[in-house]
């Protein structure tokens, strides 16, 4: 996580105002959506127990991880939208900004607003029983001495992590420690496969998804009606300490069926939905449902903008229908892991049916459209939701988009390729951009843009002016008016993610991109979670493909606490590895895993290692030191809206 950095790249940037088009564009969507159909606030503010007078939550070093306050200084619960926000997604954060503790149901309560996501709490015959705990230690702890002041105090003897995303388990030791699950106290119970998918959906590609992250949730954007806003999901991510404790019960089938702490849970997996592995639970004592991250109050999103593999929709739709046949007839209470709960059983259902349907229409006509012979992009113009679907504010796109999830579908079947020849080798975007001028020439580009800029027409100018930017980085002019055009998308923006990738695209055209230190990824629990598999894989993507090049190398690893020896080669340019006894090696390091991975993480050095005899080196030392020079360290902030 970015923790040590956000707070120090937060920069102000002069923002223009709306413009007329932005306005009208606003108030034709407080004319379409049901703004006097206020049943949303209503439950979101039902069963509220206490909510402190401000929220801001630091770590130990005094530094701020949580600040609620900062969003609450300029949304106010009845206030009308800024014309710098859309209407629908203002609304949204005053729902996503009522924070504290509250009763869901008899021996249920949620801690919401402390986090991107809720922590909820059912109360056993001994303790607390917690579905899911957050992104951070810190927001975790504040929210369980939360529920402790204000509702009981007492012990927790379970934790369920509902899926995959840190957001639902690394706060995990701001409730537990390791010791209090290693003696029995504590059980931890997950979907198969949770941890493994914990780990790499972050490993092979984390550093691009990292630096996309800090586009889609806006966490170097200011707060401010010309600024951030709020994520749709949430508000934004907390800046706090992560952490990871594995499972000791593994759930492997639906309808499994558990009793923790005298509560009865009906367990159903619903894999390949919002999470490669996911799990819904059903409470038939309070006749309630926890639908994990698998329906909340918005439109979810079938690809994340920050990189990760695409979501089956069809198999997103199918499960909840399994919802529905399993448990609809008995449930009277529907809750999850963001937003608030529904409460009827008339009013679940409706909920479910309308949740299922958005994933099955999404998918359905994208595919129809689809074998008609339409691209990505010519789906995602076309498609539009029938209107029971489109007046309904839990299937909005908050957070995720009709849009870009129409084209996500298109990807999971079809790929980047679109069909049409020219879409082959196409041009990167500095080549693209050069000829795109030479052919114009700047200043007619440049003059044609502006009076579309005037016209309101910013997806096109946003599409011409891009090719200026890079065909010329330190074009001035190019760069305000592209950063101008992305300004207005964003006001324009009904996803809280969209928002947030238009502004930060203008912040880095106007200020550049963050120049600042990148924490080293040596979080202990995620590092001891990773097998040598990913750490090998991991290594092979970060070969320097030029210090490679005409290499033959082979080193081995032989892990003493497994008593397994990998061996590692180098040769066309690439690495593999292998356990197969008795394969060659120049040099063969003996090492403990968990000191392999301290090393990998900048945790303890080789030198250091075999100088306390952590580490012991056989073979041609000047071969395993030609092999730790091979590796290269990818830099994340990359450029993203320049060249």
């Amino acid at each position: 996580m970015l923790a040590a950095v956000v707070s120090a790249g937060l920069v102000q940037a002069q923002a223009a105002p709306a413009t007329q088009a932005t306005q009208e564009r606003h108030a034709q969507w407080m004319k379409i959506l049901p703004f006097d159909d206020t049943q949303d606030f209503k439950n979101a503010q039902r069963g509220l127990i206490y909510r402190e007078p401000s929220l801001q939550i630091k770590g130990v070093n005094g530094n701020v991880v949580w600040d609620l306050d900062s969003y609450k200084a300029f949304i106010k619960p009845d206030s009308v939208a800024p014309s710098t926000v859309h209407p629908g997604l203002w609304r949204m954060s005053q729902l996503n900004l009522l924070d504290g503790v509250y009763k869901v149901t008899d021996n249920i309560y949620q801690v919401r607003g402390y986090d991107l996501s809720n922590i909820t709490f059912v109360r056993g015959t001994s303790g607390w029983i917690v579905f899911d705990v957050g992104t951070s230690t810190e927001t975790a702890a504040a929210a369980y001495a939360l529920l402790q002041k204000h509702v009981q105090a007492a012990p927790i003897k379970a934790i369920i992590y509902s899926h995959s995303h840190i957001d639902h388990y690394a706060g995990v030791k701001g409730l537990v420690d390791q010791a209090a699950v290693d003696s029995g106290q504590v059980q931890i119970i997950a979907p198969e496969g949770f941890v493994e998918h914990a780990i790499s959906e972050g490993v092979i590609a984390g550093n691009a998804m990292k630096r996309r992250a800090t586009y889609m949730y806006g966490a170097f954007l200011p707060r401010g009606p010309e600024h951030s806003v709020g994520s749709g999901l949430g508000m934004t991510n907390p800046l706090g300490s992560v952490s990871l404790i594995a499972p000791t019960r593994s759930i492997s089938r639906s309808g499994e069926t558990l009793v923790v702490d005298g509560v009865e849970m009906v367990m159903q997996l619903t894999p390949g939905t919002e999470a490669p592995v996911e799990m819904n639970t059903y409470l038939p004592q309070f006749k309630a449902m926890w639908m994990a991250e698998n329906t909340t109050n918005t439109m979810h999103n079938i690809l994340s903008l920050r990189g990760t593999q695409v979501r089956d929709a069809r198999q997103w739709a199918n499960y909840i229908n399994e919802t529905i046949d399993l448990f609809g007839d008995s449930t009277e209470v529907k809750f999850q892991a963001h937003h608030w709960p529904v409460w009827g059983k008339e009013q679940v259902h409706d909920y479910l049916v309308k949740q299922r349907d958005l994933y099955k229409y999404i998918h359905d006509r994208s595919v129809n459209l689809m074998n008609k012979g339409y691209t990505g992009e010519e789906i995602a113009e076309l498609i539009e939701l029938p209107e029971s679907l489109q007046k309904d504010w839990a299937t909005r796109g908050y957070y995720g988009s009709l849009k870009h999830n129409a084209r996500a579908v298109y990807q999971y079947y079809m790929g980047w390729y679109d069909g049409n020849p020219s879409s082959l080798d196409v041009l990167p975007p500095t080549a693209a951009g050069a000829k795109y001028v030479e052919y114009i020439g700047r200043d007619r580009l440049l003059q044609k843009a502006n009076e579309d800029f005037d016209r309101g027409e910013y997806r096109w100018v946003a599409m011409v002016v891009k090719h200026l930017v890079f065909a010329d980085a330190k074009d001035a002019e190019a760069r305000q008016l592209l950063a101008n055009s992305y300004e207005q998308l964003g006001y324009q923006a009904e996803s809280g993610p969209w928002r947030s990738i238009y502004l930060q695209g203008a912040l880095e055209l106007r200020k550049g991109a963050p120049d600042l230190p990148v924490p080293p990824n040596n979080n202990a629990d995620l590092l001891a979670a990773l097998t040598p598999e990913m750490m090998f894989d991991l290594m092979a993507v970060r070969l320097d493909d030029e210090k490679v090049k005409d290499k033959e190398l082979t080193v081995a690893f032989h892990f003493v606490d497994m008593d397994t020896t990998y061996t590692v080669s180098i040769g066309n340019s690439v690495l593999n590895y292998s356990t197969r006894p008795g394969l060659p090696a120049q040099a063969t390091m003996s090492v403990s895993l968990a000191d392999f991975k301290l090393i990998q993480g900048k945790m303890l050095d080789w030198k250091t290692a075999m100088k306390t005899d952590r580490a012991k080196l056989q073979g041609l030392g000047r071969k395993f030191q030609e092999f730790g020079g091979l590796f290269e360290e990818p830099g994340l902030w990359f450029n993203i809206v320049t060249p």
